[in-house]
């Protein structure tokens, strides 16, 4: 990720906990194990999960261009034992213009 900048009042973020070891499972949960039994082919049973959602967060330098923003989030989960990441971001990718951040080698994701 790039730096977000929000220090012209434009983004927010959001955070929520789950804990979910031996109580019900709500839908965003349900979700989360689906994706990762979907995805890594594993049996998995959230026991904590935390959702963070960066919503129309500008990139750093905003001051010049405040209507570019991406909302995408952060969900880190773990049954105990495996711990996962799921990077999701708004549909079409990031709205920044990569083409006027500090880096060249710009990618979503993660190496």
């Amino acid at each position: 990720w790039d730096n977000a900048d929000f220090s012209r009042g434009v983004g927010t973020t959001y955070y929520q906990e789950f804990l979910t070891l031996n109580t019900e499972r709500p839908p965003f949960i349900r979700d989360v194990e689906a994706k990762i039994r979907r995805y890594l082919r594993s049996s998995y049973s959230a026991a904590w999960t935390l959702k963070i959602t960066w919503e129309k967060a500008p990139a750093y330098g905003a001051r010049t261009d405040t209507r570019r923003t991406s909302t995408y989030q952060a969900v880190l989960t773990t049954d105990g034992f495996r711990s996962y990441v799921l990077m999701l971001y708004q549909e079409g990718g990031m709205g920044w213009d990569y083409t006027k951040l500090a880096a060249t080698n710009v990618l979503i994701g993660y190496t």
